[in-house]
């Protein structure tokens, strides 16, 4: 299984973006998908993840309603849409497959490459 993140980038205080994670394989939605960020100087934490179907979801607290999560299984591929980005969001964001539907690190089998974030003030 290969991941596959884009869509980041440079965005000002308050904007939005869409990340992507393609996954490879056939078997995509028999994984549970994360996505996870580490900002400098800081470890690596979770931020979302979704279950096998897209229908149970869950985030981590500091996300306050700003960022979604979802999946398209026709396309092998997981979203994160944020919004009301701050400067506090600024990391590298993984995504990750897993067959647990958890929040822990180590519960995620395979990881992609990462795609940075970057939001100015």
């Amino acid at each position: 299984v290969q991941l596959q993140a884009s869509g980041g980038g440079l965005v000002q205080a308050g904007g939005s973006l869409r990340l992507s994670c393609a996954v490879s394989g056939r078997t995509f939605s028999s994984y549970v998908m994360g996505w996870f960020r580490r900002a400098p100087g800081k470890e690596r934490e979770f931020v979302a993840v979704v279950s096998w179907s897209g229908t149970h979801t869950d985030y981590a607290e500091f996300m306050k309603g700003r960022f979604t999560v979802s999946r398209d299984n026709a396309k092998n591929t997981v979203y994160l849409q944020m919004s009301s980005l701050e400067p506090e969001d600024t990391a590298v964001y993984y995504c990750a497959a897993g067959t647990q539907f958890s929040s822990r690190e180590c519960l995620f089998d395979f990881w992609g490459q990462g795609t940075l974030v970057t939001v100015s003030s």
